[in-house]
């Protein structure tokens, strides 16, 4: 099969989720629930994995329930020095040179969340766009509906010309319901249920040697 266009989640894909910025986030989104809609603070952690299973994004669930304007909440849990979390990474940035496909950002995020974090990577010019749930119209993964806006957003029609990472295997399997080739990174799930499982992007050109075998 020749891929022509490559899906890649944001936050804990492109960077590991080690290095602790997802983990400052969740904690901005405790904050936001805590201090900004006045939710008990022993009611946060259950009402908040309720939102994210429900809708796929905590913002979601707070902008239908509570009337939460979504620029007021990306602005504050995303309001953290990225510098402190993340640096260039030029191992990543000559994987994605070295590819031919199209790339694109696929991620529930924001597009300037996006774009911070791709510049504090060094890899900003390197997508040819950012789907977010702006794009999305709010319609975020793992709705089926998502990823088929993130191709038409592409320009792509045949799924099965399509790759997409995720750290989150309940993102990953509805792309592999449409035809996409799915593929893990991290271990937040089983590779039985993907078609490959990557410790670390870093490691795309060892175990998807048929991205650059393309005729």
């Amino acid at each position: 099969m020749i891929f022509s266009t490559l899906f890649f989640d944001l936050d804990a894909t492109l960077y590991p989720a080690s290095n602790g910025l997802w983990e400052q986030i969740r904690l901005r989104i405790y904050q936001f629930m805590l201090e900004e809609i006045g939710i008990p603070e022993n009611e946060i952690p259950a009402t908040r994995d309720k939102y994210w299973t429900t809708y796929g994004t905590t913002l979601e669930g707070l902008r239908i329930h509570h009337g939460v304007e979504p620029d007021e909440y990306l602005a504050y849990v995303h309001g953290l020095p990225l510098k402190d979390f993340l640096k260039p990474d030029p191992v990543l940035r000559n994987i994605l040179t070295s590819l031919s496909q199209d790339l694109w950002i696929f991620t529930n995020a924001d597009y300037r969340h996006a774009e911070r974090v791709l510049a504090e990577l060094g890899i900003s010019d390197l997508f040819s766009g950012i789907v977010d749930l702006f794009a999305l119209d709010f319609t975020v993964k793992p709705n089926l509906e998502a990823y088929q806006i993130a191709m038409t957003l592409a320009g792509v029609s045949d799924p099965e010309q399509c790759v997409m990472f995720d750290d989150l295997i309940q993102n990953l399997l509805p792309a592999k319901k449409l035809g996409f080739y799915t593929s893990l990174v991290g271990e937040n799930g089983s590779s039985k249920q993907v078609d490959i499982q990557l410790k670390t992007i870093h490691e795309m050109k060892e175990k998807m040697p048929q991205l650059w075998l393309q005729e």
